[in-house]
């Protein structure tokens, strides 16, 4: 990996956390706990505290277990970046987006005991889950691995580099 990359790639990484933890402490320290503040007819600040993973799955796992699902899969994704080819340009900015976020929501994990989480999307009779920057930055940074994929195994394809067993 070319160091300019690299040292590219890092810089992403630190934006994702550090942008996140800016926002998570302006929101912990300047909402009550359940504020909701509406910007948009369907988006709300509304802070609260999230003790599981992604839509409070895993929430009675405990932290320790949290925190170390959270560290492997810092590393396996952090394996994923390092490995991919520099070529790769979307996917390896899509995985120090998933990394920059994960690290995020270790951060809270390791502080807190729990993950702020603070946007909501809403309607008037519906809602979705309440999430943070950190959570966007992992979904966005998930979509551009996936996209790349989709868009290399079409190319593939299409060149005839994608098809096996065939004569």
């Amino acid at each position: 990996m070319k160091s300019k990359a690299f040292y590219s790639l890092l810089a992403i990484i630190a934006f994702a956390t550090f942008s996140d933890q800016i926002v998570k402490y302006l929101i912990e320290t300047g909402m009550d706990y359940q504020q909701q503040i509406d910007l948009l007819p369907f988006l709300a600040l509304f802070r609260v505290h999230n003790d599981g993973i992604a839509f409070s799955m895993l929430s009675g796992f405990g932290d320790t277990a949290l925190i170390a699902l959270t560290i492997i899969v810092i590393c396996f994704v952090s394996y994923l970046w390092w490995s991919t080819a520099s070529t790769r340009w979307i996917s390896r900015f899509g995985f120090a987006l998933i990394i920059g976020g994960a690290m995020g929501n270790l951060i809270d994990r390791i502080l807190h005991g729990y993950v702020i989480d603070y946007f909501l999307f809403h309607l008037p009779s519906w809602s979705f889950a309440v999430f943070n920057l950190a959570d966007a930055y992992i979904s966005v940074g998930a979509a551009l691995v996936v996209i790349e994929e989709i868009f290399v195994w079409l190319r593939d394809r299409r060149t005839g580099g994608g098809q096996t067993g065939k004569n």
